[in-house]
């Protein structure tokens, strides 16, 4: 059963960040200083937002978070993929492309035009997925700091 996440669904939204913190292997990101109650409430309110999750059971096995960016230069928008896991256990069982599928709906209720995701060159499961659901693009990614001293510690300026 995949479902969209909605303010009061608390419960869901912190077991789709214990999976992400699990499946990174990041738990400093997505358990070191949760959101309260009210940031989560607005952020599921927030129609330009999407998490999804899979459940089998009560179990969040895999989840999906979306943002819905609308364009500038035409009247469309584009939906980015920002995170998407699925337990180690409940891999190749076709949940990850479950999400993806259930997120195209609701970016043709936004306008969207296209469905875009990253993916790290170390992680080919990943790619090979993407690679299955879409077209790939070569693209540089680039993290810009926003304080001083991050952005100076090797950084060249133009």
């Amino acid at each position: 059963m995949i479902d969209r996440l909605k303010p009061g669904d608390d419960t869901l939204f912190a077991a789709m960040n214990a999976l992400f913190g699990t499946e990174f292997d990041d738990p400093e990101t997505y358990l070191g200083a949760p959101p309260d109650a009210a940031h989560v409430a607005a952020l599921l309110a927030n129609p330009g937002f999407v998490a999804l999750v899979a459940r089998e059971g009560n179990a969040v096995v895999g989840a999906l978070v979306a943002y819905i960016l609308p364009k500038f230069e035409q009247a469309r928008s584009e939906v980015y993929i920002y995170d998407l896991a699925v337990a180690a256990a409940h891999r190749r069982k076709g949940i990850a492309t479950a999400l993806i599928e259930a997120l195209k709906p609701i970016a043709r209720a936004a306008g969207a035009w296209v469905i875009y995701v990253q993916a790290d060159y170390a992680d080919p499961p990943a790619i090979a997925l993407y690679t299955k659901l879409g077209v790939r693009e070569e693209v540089l990614h680039f993290d810009i700091a926003l304080d001083q001293a991050a952005s100076s510690s090797g950084a060249s300026s133009p």
